[in-house]
């Protein structure tokens, strides 16, 4: 059964129902000339845009810039723009500019460094200072390096297009190592979040439009009442995910068929929740309170424009005011914006909502970005990250917690957090599975903390909390459901199969996924033959979306130990050759290469494999370890 499934997972897979044609936002302006500006000069039409368009903002003009090694001199050449870039290694190589990234506050550039290949290069243009700058100043980062901005990390066609893009499709060609991409229109369009609109026009022609389409011709319908559509839309691209399909999702499809989204895990977020790394903002929202009263993302932002609707406090007093908002009737008709409320003085940097409820993080050199988690201050939790300590860097927590307990002496806020339970878990404390195992079957939690609470319980792994924790495979949440499936492995065979069969159904395709990935490991005489197709099924939906990764060195890793999973170790090596191939310094990847090079070819094999191996990492602990083993 094994192996059957395995061979599955090379079979290629169906192709998606036929959907209306992308036309071009040039279509739209014609009938929709107030959006159709409003959008023009956005960051979304301006997110991927020809270095022939007048974009280009960086001083081209004989400037150099230096850095550890590496020096580039941009110029105009006759209608192009160029760059010479002289590597660590000495090699100098003239590129020309292909296409140009966003328009502030930094924008980047894309060379096409092999015919279909494109690059996001590590030296941008600081638009606010007019500066060259490296993306990546500390990091040490020869050509030989996964992370050069020729390594497979900063490839464009696989990690950026498809939310640079509409109609993206990736087109990777694995045994080529080739790109294929095609897109309906670079930078995001009309259709990137209405949908393909040969059918809309189809209707301003009185045809007939398909069942199941919306009554405009859109795959996807906005407006009100449609909110929860809207941010999963929106959360495409504004989010930490892992994608499933090989390019653009046609708009309206649900979240979690096209994405596995990144829970609160450390390194993304910290323990509270809030932002740490570059995690986009979905998963930050969906721990707010205002995501679980309705508000929705046009309630701040303008969707053509993408600014927001108002200037300053103006645009949380839109509902946080004496006056309310009869769309949110929860909501405590009051006065915030005072200094009763904000404890600061008027019109400085304390008294901006923002300030205080989304805590500002810097990335890429210089891009601001902020918590959309919208959450009170809690110093009190002692959890290396709060407002207070952003803006009053002298002080500590404690002053914090101090300050807030004298302005509000009665606050309910101050309850406890999950962040405190995540920590404990984290740390190893005796009462960290207890706490989290109580956060994760907690109703009144959200979903994605919940779904962390889940995903934090897996090293803690039994058969007792895997019966207490099966409940959570009917949650209402996808996201709940995606992450508890891990908890069901060390159940009795018989129980692991009866939770787990349903999920093989669910109606989304990440719980799908996550679903057959436990099959794996259970054996085909332990399904019935209705369950093994089933199983069949997932397995090939699965096969779908590792297929749509063959350009990421992390999806060989998989791949490599599914096949010693299935004790195929021939094609373990081919895994987890690919693995080095597309990225030499996976230095997980290299000890097992050696020891399947032992178990395929034998010992002669396995030193020329380790010396290889040493000579891109010579200090890896791992096979200095197989060398001493391999010694004559």
């Amino acid at each position: 059964m094994r192996t059957a499934l395995f061979l599955w997972l090379l079979l290629p897979g169906f192709a998606c129902a036929q959907t209306p044609d992308y036309v071009g936002s040039d279509q739209c302006v014609d009938c929709h000339t107030t959006e159709a500006e409003a959008w023009a000069t956005s960051h979304h039409a301006l997110a991927w845009t020809g270095a022939e368009g007048g974009h280009v903002v960086a001083d081209f003009d004989g400037t150099r810039f230096d850095h550890d090694g590496i020096a580039v001199e941009f110029s105009v050449a006759g209608e192009g723009l160029r760059a010479n870039v002289t590597e660590k290694d000495g090699v100098t190589t003239e590129y020309g500019v292909h296409s140009v990234v966003g328009i502030e506050p930094l924008q980047q550039y894309l060379f096409e460094t092999e015919p279909g290949r494109l690059q996001s290069f590590d030296v941008v243009w600081d638009t606010d200072n007019r500066r060259w700058f490296h993306l990546y100043p500390d990091q040490d980062l020869p050509p030989d390096d996964g992370l050069h901005w020729t390594g497979p990390y900063k490839n464009w066609n696989a990690r950026c297009a498809e939310c640079h893009a509409t109609g993206f499709e990736k087109n990777y060609d694995a045994q080529t190592r080739s790109y294929a991409s095609t897109q309906s229109e670079i930078g995001v369009g009309c259709e990137a979040c209405h949908g393909p609109g040969s059918a809309h026009i189809d209707w301003t022609q009185g045809q007939t439009l398909a069942a199941d389409l919306s009554e405009f011709g859109f795959t996807v319908n906005w407006g009100k009442g449609r909110t929860e559509v809207e941010i999963q839309q929106c959360a495409g691209c504004h989010s930490r995910r892992e994608a499933h399909g090989d390019g653009n999702p046609i708009p309206g499809t649900p979240y979690h068929d096209a994405y596995n989204l990144a829970v609160l895990r450390p390194g993304l977020y910290h323990p509270d929740g809030q932002i740490l790394d570059e995690v986009y903002v979905y998963g930050s929202f969906l721990q707010s309170k205002m995501y679980a009263q309705g508000v929705g993302c046009m309630n701040c932002h303008d969707p053509h424009s993408a600014e927001l609707k108002a200037d300053g406090n103006g645009v949380c007093t839109q509902c946080h005011s004496p006056a309310g908002n009869p769309d949110f009737p929860t909501l405590t008709a009051k006065e915030y914006d005072t200094p009763e409320h904000h404890h600061h003085p008027e019109d400085t940097a304390g008294a901006q909502c923002k300030s205080c409820h989304m805590i500002e993080r810097v990335y890429m050199g210089v891009d601001r970005r902020r918590d959309h988690s919208f959450r009170v201050p809690r110093p009190d939790l002692g959890l290396g990250q709060d407002a207070c300590t952003d803006c009053h860097q002298t002080k500590d927590q404690a002053w914090a917690a101090q300050q807030i307990e004298g302005w509000f002496p009665a606050s309910p806020h101050r309850m406890p957090h999950y962040g405190t339970a995540f920590q404990a878990a984290l740390d190893g404390r005796a009462d960290g599975p207890e706490a989290l195992l109580g956060i994760a079957t907690d109703p009144a939690q959200l979903g994605i903390v919940r779904a962390t609470a889940a995903y934090l319980l897996q090293p803690f792994g039994s058969a007792d909390l895997a019966e207490q924790t099966a409940p959570l495979l009917s949650d209402t949440d996808p996201l709940v459901r995606a992450n508890a499936v891990v908890l069901q492995r060390q159940s009795a065979l018989p129980d692991q199969v009866q939770r787990l069969e349903p999920l093989l159904s669910d109606p989304l395709l990440n719980v799908r996924i996550s679903a057959a990935k436990e099959f794996l490991n259970i054996p085909g005489e332990a399904l019935t033959p209705e369950q093994q197709v089933q199983v069949a099924q997932s397995m090939e939906e699965w096969q779908g979306a590792i297929a749509n990764r063959l350009d990421f060195p992390e999806t060989h890793l998989v791949l490599g130990g599914m096949a010693l999973t299935f004790r195929n170790a021939p094609a373990a090596e081919r895994a987890f050759r690919e693995v080095v191939t597309l990225d030499p310094q996976r230095a997980e990847a290299w000890p097992m290469l050696v020891q399947l090079a032992q178990i395929n070819r034998g010992a002669d094999a396995a030193r020329d494999v380790l010396q290889e191996g040493l000579e891109v990492l010579p200090d890896d602990p791992g096979l200095l370890q197989i060398k001493a083993q391999l010694a004559p």
